[in-house]
């Protein structure tokens, strides 16, 4: 089956489609990438969907008229995908985030059973297929988090089956608005596969964006190349301090978003800043070194060994100081991007979105319970059909 996967991460810096051709059952599992482009959203649509991100009121009316508006766009990616690359049999959508809650633990068994958690993503299914004339998968997280897990990070799997390798333990870390781990043992395809760990280790780009955007007065909405970072001096003390966020000491399963590395932690972060005199790059040179820091310190304190490698996807992938730095926490390990095994780290996400999608129409389960927390394994996505053209 040719499959078009889609999403858009909690930086909303535009649409990921990526074209794949797939093969087999299960992890019996045959991914050929295609083709893949990144689609912009109109500035106004993006402006909306980080302003909803950032806490602003929306009226019902407004969110479901930007629910389709995210919807036309998504579609619009997959229909240039089409035009360039050639015609797909399903669509496979993971849609924009723009709030996510994670599973709400109680301190104490006697304080009852957890809070379900709680993910919204816009841009729904049934109209991406109603533009489309092709069958949607879409509201991926849903089925997880009503089986209790955090409904995220849903990728894992795929890495496992992209990825392993039969006698490296490897890393998969994506660096998008937020990051998130995949720890691959080795894995010779001819066993049962092994127990993969995953989590959200923190901010990626989501600070390191507000910084840019709050900075240069909106002008830039991200650290292009890495270029104010390489610019200015992290301050170290703050990064430690940051680092003793209660986030960074919870084990796994944990998940998060811009609900807490975003707008008010960046306030406080810039306060900080301003307080021991840094400069505008000088902040987002500390912003940078947080962001590698919090991955090594997830690495350090929860994986049961180091990696031999680290694959490196996302945006944050394409920043030279981040990868810079990561390398430099992670001194013997080789880090890299995932380009180098031959898969576009851009494409990466919306790789492993095609292929929940196509577990979804053979009714594989598509979570890890040990990523996500589920009480146990559970086929993701709610599939949505075309309207049928009636007669005359």
């Amino acid at each position: 089956m040719r499959v078009i996967g889609l999403i858009s991460g909690t930086s909303a810096d535009g649409i990921d489609a990526a074209l794949v051709d797939l093969d087999g059952q299960g992890y019996d599992l045959t991914i050929t990438p295609v083709d893949g482009l990144t689609w912009p959203y109109p500035t106004d649509l993006r402006r909306q969907i980080l302003a909803l991100c950032a806490g602003e009121a929306i009226d019902l009316e407004r969110l479901a008229e930007l629910d389709d508006a995210v919807a036309e766009a998504f579609a619009q990616a997959a229909q240039a995908l089409i035009q360039q690359a050639g015609p797909a049999a399903l669509i496979a959508s993971h849609g924009q985030t723009v709030f996510h809650r994670p599973v709400g633990r109680p301190a104490l068994p006697s304080q009852g059973a957890p809070r379900l958690g709680y993910s919204l993503q816009l841009g729904r299914g049934a109209a991406i297929a109603r533009h489309l004339g092709l069958p949607t998968v879409s509201n991926f997280r849903q089925a997880d988090i009503e089986a209790g897990g955090e409904g995220a990070p849903l990728v894992p799997i795929v890495d496992l089956c992209l990825f392993s390798h039969p006698q490296q333990r490897r890393c998969v870390q994506n660096l998008g608005g937020i990051g998130n781990v995949a720890y691959l043992p080795p894995w010779d395809r001819a066993t049962p596969p092994p127990k993969v760990l995953g989590w959200d280790t923190g901010p990626a780009n989501s600070l390191i964006d507000i910084a840019m955007q709050t900075l240069s007065e909106g002008t830039l909405s991200c650290d292009i190349d890495g270029g104010w970072a390489a610019q200015g001096t992290p301050c170290l003390p703050l990064v430690a301090a940051w680092l003793e966020h209660p986030y960074f000491a919870q084990p796994p399963p944990k998940s998060t978003g811009r609900e807490l590395f975003g707008w008010a932690f960046f306030e406080q972060c810039h306060q900080a800043a301003q307080g021991l005199g840094l400069g505008p790059r000088d902040l987002v040179a500390t912003l940078t070194e947080f962001t590698a820091a919090s991955v090594a310190h997830a690495y350090h304190t929860f994986l049961p060994a180091l990696p031999d490698s680290v694959l490196v996807c996302g945006g944050g992938s394409h920043n030279p100081v981040l990868m810079a730095r990561l390398q430099a926490h992670l001194p013997d390990i080789v880090v890299q991007s995932t380009d180098a095994l031959g898969v576009a780290a851009s494409d990466k996400e919306a790789i492993a979105f095609a292929v929940l999608g196509y577990w979804h129409c053979q009714g594989f389960a598509g979570n890890l319970p040990a990523v996500t927390g589920a009480s146990g394994p559970v086929v993701l996505g709610h599939r949505s059909e075309p309207p049928v053209a009636r007669g005359g």
